[in-house]
């Protein structure tokens, strides 16, 4: 039973901005932060602890089975969700994720990856691309990817603040630039890359593209799903409530706190709050502590009552 402030692994790229640097106040040498990692046993980029006895040390290194509680995925060892900020000041890649038996069978990382976005704060006429415009054949797919005409079969959507894209795993899809957003996601990390808009990388050369894995996983069909939260907001106390997306890898709702807000860390699921802006106080496993925007709170299954005072926006997330 325990309570834990965390610090995000920190990562740069080509289509990273600055927002999190100038607005969470995270310290890096990085020239931008595309990504920071919120909550992450994932050994690409782990998240580390912050005050007390583990101070420092990797999430991985301080978790056990219980704490993750009885939801847990069946075979699992590690912490088995990764949750991430985003800043897309330009582009990213055009994308889809595995499934979890594609990424057994091919992938070090063994575990899919299926997804949920919450946008935060988008630009005017900010865009996702979102599956397919209409259902096409893998063979038209592939097509497009070597004849350049992707761009032309794609589901195309403007976004805005408070707006939740599902992604499942085999979801073709890319966040456009001029987004900020929260990702709820499987702990994996396995891309397939299939267009990226000639691009150089760092080394100059056109980045990796993986048609043959993107083509085997893709579903080449409009998304199931809407742009709306799962969930109405409701009100609970003074506060509200919003469930944003639902699915059998994990809950993540948004918690507009104003006062005192109340739950339960029961032995089902730990509690991960990530909190989007505000401040105010948690209080769990007999401590009190203060909290700020850019935090990233852990509390583990079976530590029971968590109180949250003052007045911000947190993501809230269980298994």
């Amino acid at each position: 039973m325990s309570l834990y402030f965390l610090k995000p692994a920190l990562k740069e790229t080509i289509w990273g901005g600055n927002k999190l640097k100038d607005e969470y106040g995270f310290k890096t040498d990085l020239p931008n932060i595309a990504e920071a990692w919120m909550l992450s046993g994932h050994p690409d980029g782990q998240s580390t602890v912050i005050g007390g006895k583990y101070d420092g040390k990797n999430l991985s290194d301080v978790i056990t089975d219980d704490d993750l509680g009885t939801h847990k995925p069946e075979n699992t060892d590690d912490f088995p969700v990764l949750i991430k900020f985003i800043d897309a000041k330009r582009d990213l890649s055009v994308q889809v994720h595995p499934d979890d038996k594609y990424a057994a069978a091919h992938e070090k990382d063994v575990r899919g990856k299926t997804e949920a976005w919450y946008i935060i704060d988008a630009e005017p006429d900010a865009k996702l691309i979102y599956g397919f415009k209409e259902k096409i054949s893998k063979q038209e797919f592939e097509d497009s990817i070597y004849n350049n005409t992707l761009l032309d079969k794609v589901n195309l959507v403007n976004v805005k603040k408070g707006d939740v894209a599902f992604i499942e795993s085999g979801t073709l899809h890319a966040i456009g630039k001029g987004i900020f957003l929260a990702e709820v996601q499987q702990s994996c990390n396995t891309t397939y890359r299939v267009y990226d808009y000639n691009r150089p990388g760092k080394d100059g050369k056109p980045r990796e593209l993986h048609i043959k894995k993107a083509v085997d996983v893709t579903k080449t069909e409009p998304p199931k799903y809407s742009l709306a939260p799962k969930g109405e907001r409701t009100a609970v106390g003074s506060n509200f409530i919003t469930l944003l997306m639902e699915c059998r890898y994990f809950r993540s709702s948004l918690l507009e706190l104003d006062g005192s807000f109340t739950t339960n860390a029961d032995k089902t699921s730990f509690i991960s709050f990530i909190v989007i802006d505000g401040e105010g106080f948690v209080t769990a496993c007999g401590e009190k502590r203060r909290f700020k925007k850019g935090d990233s709170i852990l509390v583990t299954a079976g530590s029971g009552q968590v109180e949250l005072t003052g007045g911000a926006e947190i993501l809230v997330t269980t298994i």
